[in-house]
């Protein structure tokens, strides 16, 4: 599909992450109304793979699996059972708007030992066709514009039921191709270097008599250097996210068995101010900081105060069950401020486990009615997770 290069920002204002309004349009209300969050490459914050997609969006504290590299990769020394896998997600973006927008993730892990993992992932998002024109319309050049991520992370217990992980990500955004207007300089592709800090705590329990697992997660991700798509020096923060959440497990009996799940974010980048018709700020703080300033200011930068902070936390929450381990069916709901974006969806889903391969799927259901982009958004998954030798020729003896 052909579009204007002014529909990049569209899209990704609707579709991707509401809350980017403010990387295309600055201006803020006066009234205490919408005051988005400014960021660059919103696809970081899209749930790549089917499983947590379907609950909601939570994952920080799910059962850990091949695709935990992008909640919490603290969780991989935890997969019992498995010695390495490799999984694979596509996800169809806003097909209720374009055709050809894409999101695809590649991951894989590997377990020294019982105690140490290594893991990485690839997230490519291509976004189709554009064509630039002049003033007069005139066709220009066309161009695929698109962003990815690759990363690499090292996790390793420090116990029976604690971890923690770190991980190190490049980021490249390329949504102009280089191409040069009169006035605006030549673009050029965006790049940073990000990190993830990561810890997972899980412990078995027994409640009304009935086994089961406790976990809590918590995942600082892209932690990184800002992003610009030209040579201003005013540069863009990346999308740094503060994960943190929890998982109840129950075994209600041999063959059935229930997870819940619960997951807050908030991210860590400035609060845009208020500004008068001088650009004087009147209300909140300056946001052209550094990361870390603009880290530790993002907890009370808020021109609303404390009620404003607490807008920029959203909500993701999930119920998985299973039968016999190996069908499962998952449900979650996602909640957004309306103020910070006003996402707002149901979520549904299922996975099959069949020895070393799993298949799962979600689908999306936006609270706000099926006229919005993100209505009917499906996403596919597939892995392969294989044992130790020793332990497959044991099993075969």
């Amino acid at each position: 599909m052909i579009k204007k290069f002014y529909g990049i920002a569209t899209i990704l204002l609707v579709g991707l992450q509401p809350t980017v309004k403010a990387q295309f349009d600055s201006t803020i209300s006066l009234s205490g109304g919408l005051n988005a969050l400014r960021i660059a490459v919103p696809f970081l914050t899209i749930a790549p793979d089917s499983r947590s997609a379907a609950l909601g969006d939570a994952g920080v504290a799910s059962v850990p699996d091949v695709n935990s590299q992008h909640w919490n990769p603290a969780k991989f020394p935890f997969i019992e059972g498995k010695k390495w896998g490799m999984g694979f997600s596509y996800t169809p973006w806003l097909r209720n708007l374009v055709n050809d927008i894409n999101l695809t993730h590649l991951t894989g892990y590997y377990q020294f030992d019982k105690m140490q993992s290594i893991s990485g992932s690839l997230l490519y998002f291509s976004m189709g066709e554009i064509t630039f024109r002049d003033n007069n319309n005139n066709y220009i050049q066309a161009f695929n514009p698109n962003e990815f991520a690759i990363d690499f992370a090292y996790s390793r217990k420090f116990s029976d039921h604690i971890a923690g992980a770190m991980a190190f990500r490049y980021i490249r955004s390329d949504l102009t191709g280089n191409f040069t207007t009169t006035g605006t300089g030549s673009g050029k592709p965006g790049t940073s270097f990000a990190a993830d800090l990561a810890v997972y705590y899980q412990n078995a329990i027994n409640l009304a008599g009935k086994s089961g697992e406790m976990a809590i997660g918590g995942n600082i991700s892209n932690i990184g250097t800002k992003l610009s798509y030209n040579e201003d020096p005013q540069k863009e923060f990346i999308p740094i996210n503060l994960r943190v959440g929890g998982r109840l497990s129950l075994n209600i009996d041999q063959y059935n068995g229930f997870s819940y799940l619960l997951d807050l974010n908030k991210l860590l980048v400035p609060t845009p101010p208020v500004y008068n018709s001088q650009d004087e700020i009147v209300s909140g703080m300056d946001p052209n900081v550094s990361v870390v300033q603009g880290m530790i200011q993002s907890f009370y930068d808020a021109p609303g105060g404390f009620k404003e902070e607490m807008q920029e936390i959203y909500i993701a929450t999930g119920v998985e069950y299973w039968y016999a381990r190996q069908f499962a069916i998952r449900a979650g709901y996602f909640h957004e401020s309306q103020n910070k974006g006003n996402r707002k969806y149901i979520t549904l889903g299922a996975g099959l486990r069949y020895n070393v391969f799993n298949i799962d799927f979600s689908y999306l259901i936006p609270t706000g009615g099926f006229n919005s982009p993100m209505a009917n958004t499906l996403r596919f998954s597939i892995s392969f997770e294989f044992e130790p030798a020793r332990t497959r020729t044991n099993r075969n003896k």
